[in-house]
This record gives C-alpha cells, structure tokens and sequence, in this order.
C-alpha cells in the first residue's frame, strides 16, 4: 500500500506555485500582481484537526478487469455490503462487521430472479449496473440492463438477507439508482444509449418509484423529456448534430438527491448538463447547461501531450466541457450544492464488419480490426487539422507557431461538435469534421477537477482547477497520468488526464468533506467543503503500488480504477469511525477505508 499526502495548505486552483504559464502554452514569469478582488463570503475559524486515510481491508473478487467490484452501497443495521459484479449480472453480498477482513456471505443473482418473476428467459435481460439500499429501512435495489439494452430494464427489489421481492419497469438502459434520505421514493437514471452502429437510439428518461405504502403497491412513473425541444434549455446544452430528438439525445447518467427529498439533480453526461427534478410533481422542471471550465485561467493549467516527457503543465486556449459522471447534493444555510467530478465521456459507435467493403455497404466511416466505425465525435487536433479543417483567426492568434506539434497540442483530442464557428455538415454523418468546419474554440472532453455549483443559479462557486494533475504530478512521479491497467507515465495526458469519475460527500465531526476518485491513475482526493465557496486540500491518498504491472501482478498492484464511492457515517460505522467503502471496475477490488481525526499540520 501506498500512501500519498499533500501538506493541508495547498488550496484548490492553486496558481503557478510549480511553473509560471502564459496562455498560448509558453512559460514565462509571474506578471505582477492585479487589483484586490471584491471580498469573498465570511470566513470559519481553521479546524484544529484534518482527517488521516488508511486502509483497513480489502475482499478480492479474482476478476481482473471485467467490472467485477463497480457500484457499492452499505446497509449500516446489517453491515453488509452490496458490490455490483455487472458482467455476470449479480450482485456480491459482504459481511463488514470487521471491515477489516470483509466476507463474501451471499451473491444476489438478479438477472436470473428477474427472469423467474417475469416468465423469460435469462438472456432477456444484460449487466446489473447500480445497486442502493434504503438505509431507513430493509431494502436493495439493483438496476438491470435488458438484452439487447435498447430494450426497457427492470428494477429488481431484495430485502438486504437477500430475499428477492418483485421486478419493476425501468426504461432502456438503467444505468444508475438511488433512494431518496427517507427509503420512500427510487430513483432511475435510464441512458438509453444507441445501437453499436447508431440506428437505433432509444430516449434518455428518468423512473420513479413511489415507495410510501409498501413494495407490493409500489406505483412507478416514467419521466421523459419529450416536451423538451431546442428551444427549451437552458444555456448551451450539447446536442448532438446526429440526434434525432432532444430526448433521443440526452442521456441520464447519474442522479443525485437534495437532503430534503424533494428535488434531484440527473447527470446528462454527454450533454454536459443537469436535469432538474421536482419529485413532489413529480416532473423534470429544467435542464440546464453547465458551463464549461477554461484552461487558460491561472490555476487551470493541463497537461495536453503524451509527447511532451512527463508532466508539463501549461495553459492553454481551450475550454473543458466538464461532462461530470458522479454527482452528490448538499445544504449550506439554505442553499442548495451540487458536487461533480467532471470525467468526460465521448460517443464512439463500432459493430463488427467482415470487411472494409461490407462496413461500407453498411453507412460506416472507416473499418479496422474487425470493426466498422460508424461515428465518432472526438478527434485529435493534428487530425482535425489533416482533414481540412480550420481554425479562426480569433483562435489561432492566441496559439504559439508550433501549437500542433504532437509534444504541444497535435494529439490532443477534442470534441468535435463543439466551439464552431458556423454551420459544419460533415459532422452530420460520422461525426468527424471536414474542410467545411471552422473552430472558433476548441473543447476537451472533461475539466480534469471537481466543480462545486450553486444549484440554483448553476455558476460554479468552486473548482479545484489543476489540482488533480499538479499534485499526482508531484506525489507519482514518473507515474503521472497511467492508465488504470498500465504503469506507464503520461500516457493519458492526452486524453483525459487523470478522468475524476467517482464521488461521496460526507461528514466527519462537523466538517463536510469531499471524496473523489480518479479512474485512470487511481486513488482518492479529499477536500474540505465546509465553507462551498473556499474549500481546500486535505489529502491525496492512493492503495495502488506502481512497483508491479497490474496486468502481470494484479494481486500485488493494489485497488486500480476507483469506479464508486460510498460513504460510512461513524454513527453507521462498524469501527466507530467513519468509512469510505470504493469499488475499483479493474482490480474487481472492495476497499474499506479508513478515516481518522488527526491534530492539524
């Protein structure tokens, strides 16, 4: 195990402490100092303590790479734990009365229960993708995809001994559920992804399940965002130039509740935007574009190449549709929060092809290896440039001569659909842009940071910048920005960084923390977000030891790609203290986390 920690007084979007940057990527000096700001909100007296991460145990699954340990949720009465296995659509049950030693006791197989309720056939129906337990009550739900998962999913409902109850509706691909604070409604976030080869694109909605008088009289509702046109968003929402609706294109990812129980905030990742869900209607009342993160602000510097010799972080004249995947809501005097862990997905559609003539024959773009590409809405900026596209003079007079070299910009990959600068029609067909497309600015897929949002004005009131990358740059060495299954450093830099995907808040004596989790070069920040507006860095910690390839070695390479993080109050805590309980999609790993109050630095 490996433990990584970062002195308490490092702050979020820390500016040019490593290396001064100018905008078009040339480092230069330090300018001098600007005028005072307007004065920030009222300051909290420092906390005497900060908090110390150790981990206690660990359960195994033995499935490297396969999604073996994805979605995690607690039962504090029971201290059981429920892991999604999603490639064998079951769910493992653990006993964590001693997190230290976690005891596989149970496996839920929820495709095969479900099957038996409805009268089908097993391979009706795919991979269990979520799992939540009513922590009020006795209840699990697990989210199962049907086959093909075009078709609508179910919602399969256990006691947490493991008795199954009843299958419910959802909608085409349920990708993500949750139970609101009181166990009396469940929500579903239904993506409704398309076809490999994008024909078929079934409509993105949201299910509700009413809980209030007992499972057997469970009442489900199906929200959809048919009465959602162009016209009727908010901000610049993402669409795609190949959607055939609004609601075919808006794809719930993930769901987040206020503490009250009355409103909930749906992820639509790819669109780069949230829905805002009124479950007292219920309906969805809004969505609203978040607006994106710009990398040539001091403190929101990336590293662009796997080119460029390791970290080198620069500034630059790009902006980061922030794209979040996991999301967590809380109250501060009032006023409500939304926390996003800003990862970035791209649309790629591949089927299989005999050959190159028959990917053709079929609509596709471009055949390779068996598959036939038939749209792609990411693309590198030396490629882009290679097919005849331009950049507007606007942009290029802010970009140094060499911008394009593949150590510089020329590999990085950014979104396509995004930042033109009139019509592009060639984008219609596969996505990839031609001579007739201009950029007026270019946008990578994903912020590499978290983002806090005033959930009523939806401006960011915080973000945590470069932090990510600045301070694994520093912590990992050489190691900066692997991939989840390979030790090799920088290699995903021209991607998405360090891809923030998993995320929990919580509360340890009074201070209210933030946990995120990097999928690609793995372990967990924390933050202290007590105050929404000023929150600042605690620890960066990691049980992923870069000594042995995880490919060769997968038991020795510790817990690698934290997909899921749940929190552990002390008051549920098996030990007393509280926990943080992450499944990791590549080592099929469950970690059980230790989180203990120690005297400030």
């Amino acid at each position: 195990m490996l433990r990584r920690s970062v002195p308490a007084g490092l702050s979020m979007g820390l500016a040019l402490l490593l290396s001064g940057c100018l905008a078009d990527g040339e480092e230069g000096a330090p300018g001098p100092a600007g005028p005072p700001g307007p004065p920030g909100p009222p300051g909290e007296p420092a906390a005497s303590w900060t908090l110390s991460l150790s981990l206690l145990g660990r359960y195994e699954s033995g499935q490297f790479g396969e999604g073996a340990a994805e979605v995690v949720a607690f039962h504090p009465a029971t201290a059981r734990t429920f892991v999604v296995n999603a490639a064998s659509g079951r769910v493992d049950v653990l006993d964590a009365t001693s997190p230290q030693a976690p005891r596989h006791v149970a496996t839920l197989d929820v495709a095969g229960d479900v099957a038996a309720a409805l009268g089908v056939g097993r391979e009706a129906f795919g991979a269990a993708n979520s799992v939540s337990v009513a922590v009020a009550g006795d209840l699990v739900a697990v989210a199962l995809e049907a086959n093909p998962r075009q078709n609508p999913g179910q919602v399969a409902l256990y006691r947490t001994d493991g008795t199954f109850l009843r299958a419910l509706p959802a909608g085409p691909l349920p990708d993500m559920l949750t139970f609101t604070p009181d166990g009396r409604r469940l929500l579903v976030a239904n993506e409704g992804e398309p076809t490999t080869d994008g024909s078929f694109d079934p409509e993105g909605s949201i299910t509700l399940v009413d809980l209030s008088d007992g499972v057997a009289a469970a009442q489900v509702h199906h929200l959809d965002f048919r009465a959602f046109g162009p016209e009727d968003l908010t901000g610049p929402v993402r669409i795609s130039p190949r959607a055939t609706s609004v609601a075919a294109d808006l794809e719930p990812e993930y769901i987040a509740v206020a503490p009250d129980g009355r409103t909930a905030y749906a992820i639509l990742q790819e669109n780069s935007a949230v829905a805002v869900l009124d479950l007292e209607r219920p309906e969805i009342q809004a969505v609203v574009a978040l607006a994106p993160a710009d990398y040539s602000l001091p403190g929101h510097e990336l590293d662009a190449s796997d080119r460029d010799g390791g970290a080198r972080l620069l500034n630059w004249p790009l902006l980061g549709a922030r794209m979040p995947d996991a999301a967590a809501a809380f109250a501060v005097g009032g006023r409500l929060y939304l926390v996003t862990a800003n990862e970035g997905d791209a649309r790629e559609f591949l089927a299989p092809a005999a050959d190159a003539a028959a990917c053709e024959a079929a609509g596709g773009i471009d055949f390779a290896d068996g598959d036939c590409l038939f749209y792609r809405d990411e693309i590198r900026l030396g490629a882009l440039l290679n097919r005849g596209a331009r950049l507007a003079p606007s942009l290029l007079e802010r970009l140094p001569a060499d911008f394009a070299a593949p150590e510089r910009l020329g590999r990085l990959k950014v979104v396509t659909d995004l930042g033109l600068a009139g019509e592009c029609p060639s984008l219609a067909r596969g996505g990839q842009p031609g001579p007739d497309c201009t950029y007026g600015q270019l946008y990578t897929f994903g912020s590499r940071s978290f983002t806090i949002w005033d959930a009523v004005s939806w401006q960011p009131v915080a973000d945590s910048g470069a932090d990510f990358e600045r301070i694994t740059a520093a912590r990992l060495g050489e190691h900066f920005n692997a991939d989840a299954d390979d030790n090799e450093g920088d290699g995903r830099s021209d991607d998405k960084g360090p891809e923030p995907e998993a995320l929990a808040v919580g509360v340890v004596e009074g201070r209210r923390y933030a946990f995120i989790g990097l999928e690609r070069s793995g372990g967990i920040f924390v933050y202290d977000i007590t105050q929404p507006q000023a929150p600042h860095f605690v620890e960066y910690f990691t049980t992923r030891d870069f000594r042995y390839d995880p490919t060769e070695s997968p038991q020795l390479a510790g817990d690698l790609a934290p997909e899921h993080i749940a929190f552990v109050a002390a008051e549920d805590s098996p030990t007393g203290r509280a926990l943080l309980i992450v499944g990791h999609e590549v080592s099929g790993t469950t970690a059980f986390i230790d989180l203990q109050v120690v005297p400030a630095q």
